[in-house]
C-alpha cells in the first residue's frame, strides 16, 4: 500500500468498554455504536512503546537493556469547538467519567479499485482525561483540546478491497 495523507481521517468514540487481561481483537468493538467526532484538525499519535529496563552488568563492563511493559503515547486530539456535535458532546461527558471508552479511527486509504473497498482502522480504549476549550486571539478558531489516555493494545485493521 503506498503512502497516503492524514486528510480524510475520522474519529470516532463508543461507550464504556472494561479493559481487560489479554489483548484487544476487533470482535471486543462489535457490540459499540460509534459516533463521530468532529470537525477535527489533529488526532494526535497512537501505538506501543516498551518500557526501558536496565541493568548494571559489573562483570561483563555492560549495561543490559530490555524491554518492559508497554505503554501508548497520550493521544492529543484537536477539533474545532462545536458545541452541538454529538461526538464533542459525548467526549465531554466522557471526560466526567472515571471509564475507559472505545475508540476508532478510521483513515481515508480505501484502494481506488476493487467493488467494495475498505479503509484502514484502529481500535482501542482510553480514558478522556483532558476535554478543555482553546480560546485564543481574534483571528483563531476555537477549539475543543481532549487528550486520550490510551489503556489497551491498538488494534490494526488494514485497508482492503472487496475482491
Amino acid at each position: 500500500m503506498p503512502i497516503f495523507a492524514t486528510a480524510g481521517s475520522k474519529l470516532y468514540i463508543g461507550g464504556a468498554l472494561s479493559e481487560k487481561a489479554a489483548d484487544f481483537v476487533l470482535a471486543d468493538f462489535d457490540s459499540q455504536t460509534w459516533v463521530e467526532i468532529d470537525p477535527l484538525e489533529s488526532i494526535g499519535s497512537m501505538g506501543d512503546t516498551a518500557q526501558e529496563i536496565t541493568f548494571e552488568a559489573i562483570g561483563r563492563n555492560r549495561t543490559q537493556t530490555l524491554k518492559g511493559t508497554r505503554r501508548a503515547p497520550t493521544m492529543e486530539v484537536v477539533a474545532g469547538l462545536d458545541m452541538t456535535d454529538a461526538g464533542q458532546i459525548a467526549l465531554v461527558a466522557a471526560e466526567a467519567q472515571p471509564y475507559d471508552y472505545a475508540f476508532k479511527v478510521v483513515f481515508d486509504d480505501a484502494p481506488a479499485t476493487g467493488s467494495a473497498p475498505t479503509p484502514s482502522e484502529r481500535y482501542f480504549i482510553a480514558k478522556v482525561m483532558s476535554a478543555t476549550e482553546e480560546l485564543d486571539s481574534a483571528n483563531n478558531v476555537m477549539k475543543l483540546n481532549s487528550s486520550l489516555a490510551i489503556n489497551s493494545n491498538l488494534v490494526r485493521v488494514n485497508a482492503a478491497t472487496g475482491d
